[in-house]
């Protein structure tokens, strides 16, 4: 009798000591960044990996080598082996990393899309800047700098993800809203600042009398500067205006070399990209679309909004 009442008090033992341990289980979350490393995405990811500091949560920060696509859809199929119970990914290419994200899905895996969107995947959130919204204050700024019949040069971003298309939208709805007789001369690249330094380059021999080049990303910005010097060009002559508020677009408007710039709550977008992906991933109720905010950084204000956003600590001209 005294043995039944043993094993029986061992067995409710067990199984509350069960409970618990499911009760305390830590919740797992993977933010899977695209491989950049540029200042930008520095801040992105330092937010992130904030977030994921939280006290309960195993935090898995990854990055898809070299900013390849199947390195990402490796990745994202590692973390579906290893039962995640969120994913939070900047994806490579929006429409190439949904077949794995639909699998992450279905696999019941809370999935949340950081700063750039994922097309053909029914995603819990996404979190990021209105790009069409920042990118047509930028448009507007830039038509307000031209005259009728003046040439804009626009360093785009990569246009096979979502971030790089609607950057270059919202840019030109902005620029066509104030004036429509504006020649545009694109200049493609895959946020890549040599692809813009020499873009620049090229662009500016056949257009000479180019007024303003936008860039959809500081990087862009920063190649636009090296062609600007290259062709003899001075600060301030021809005015760039830059997209992301990074440390380095923001060093070249105290330096002359820019003069507008739509600025991202960069470390907010990463922070609050995990942020929603823990929470999602705790069975709570969270936003579809959650957009991060943005500012039109002059140099009246450029100060300011260093101190404010937290990236004149990176910044090297104070």
């Amino acid at each position: 009798m005294n043995m039944k009442r043993t094993l029986g008090r061992l067995a409710i033992a067990m199984a509350a000591a069960g409970l618990m341990a499911t009760a305390m289980a830590e919740t797992t979350v993977a933010y899977i960044t695209n491989g950049n490393t540029n200042e930008g995405w520095t801040l992105i990811n330092g937010g992130a990996k904030k977030a994921g500091q939280k006290a309960g949560v195993k935090f898995i920060e990854l990055a898809a080598e070299k900013g390849e696509l199947s390195k990402q859809l490796a990745i994202v199929e590692d973390m579906i082996t290893r039962k995640v119970n969120a994913i939070a990914i900047a994806p490579v290419d929006s429409a190439g990393i949904a077949p794995a994200i639909n699998k992450a899905l279905a696999a019941g895996i809370k999935v949340v899309a950081v700063d750039t969107g994922i097309t053909g995947a029914k995603i819990t959130s996404y979190v990021a800047t209105d790009n069409i919204k920042a990118a047509m204050v930028q448009g507007k700024w830039a038509a307000e700098q031209i005259k009728d019949g003046d040439t804009v040069i626009y360093v785009t971003g990569d246009q096979g993800q979502s971030t790089g298309q609607e950057r270059r939208k919202g840019f030109v709805d902005g620029l066509n809203a104030v004036r429509k007789n504006v020649k545009i001369v694109d200049v493609p690249t895959t946020w890549d600042q040599t692809m813009a330094q020499n873009g620049v380059e090229t662009a500016l021999r056949a257009n000479p009398t180019a007024k303003v080049i936008a860039c959809a990303w500081d990087g862009g910005a920063l190649g636009a500067k090296a062609a600007l010097m290259a062709a003899g060009k001075k600060a301030g002559e021809v005015k760039i205006a830059g997209f992301d508020g990074s440390p380095g677009g923001l060093d070249m408007m105290k330096q002359g070399w820019q003069s507008a710039n739509a600025a991202q709550m960069l470390a907010k977008i990463g922070q609050v990209g995990v942020e929603t992906a823990i929470a999602a991933a705790e069975g709570k109720p969270v936003e579809a679309r959650i957009d991060t905010g943005s500012f039109l950084v002059l140099p009246s204000n450029v100060d300011q909004f260093a101190k404010d956003s937290g990236v004149g600590q990176f910044m090297k001209v104070k």
